[in-house]
């Protein structure tokens, strides 16, 4: 079966550079699947017509790379109409511009630095309900203290945060 495919190899190729486009590197990649699979089953028996057997293999290879394709436009697109917003059919970014990005990141350095300046049970506050989301009972209960002193902690954390972030 191998000798039909190097005999027919350039007439296969045609065959799928027509459909897929000369230029296309679908066509070699479907080469390489093709012979692979003739490789798979050269020990399999005798084929009556191995030049009718090639072109359903390619036929059939053809379809199958053709629904894969189909199937992977239809789930980008999908993706996109959910994940990107989209004008005048090209995605916007998402991201923002590097003016934003810069303040946000400068801000954020200096809320850290902030943060790292509280009393040491205040952080401890701060830090357990902000940054591992615990509520106030949580907090309280974790360090052994009463709901009322977290809530005074976290008044006293978030008027020197405001402070020290505005300065």
């Amino acid at each position: 079966m191998l000798d039909a495919y190097f005999q027919r190899r350039e007439a296969l190729k045609r065959f799928f550079q027509d459909r897929f486009g000369a230029a296309s590197v679908e066509a070699d990649d479907l080469m390489q699947d093709l012979y692979l699979k003739l490789a798979e089953q050269e020990n399999s028996g005798v084929i009556a017509n191995p030049g009718a057997y090639l072109y359903r293999l390619a036929h059939n290879l053809t379809l199958d790379r053709m629904r894969a394709n189909q199937r992977a436009l239809t789930r980008d697109g999908d993706w996109r109409l959910v994940n990107h917003a989209c004008a005048d059919r090209e995605d916007l970014a998402d991201l923002p511009n590097a003016e934003t990005a810069l303040g946000a990141r400068l801000r954020l350095d200096r809320l850290v630095a902030a943060v790292a300046t509280l009393p040491p049970q205040t952080g401890r506050v701060f830090r357990l309900h902000k940054f591992e989301g615990l509520s106030y009972a949580q907090t309280a209960e974790r360090l052994g203290i009463s709901r009322s002193a977290v809530e005074k902690h976290m008044t006293i954390a978030f008027r020197r945060l405001l402070q020290l972030v505005d300065e």
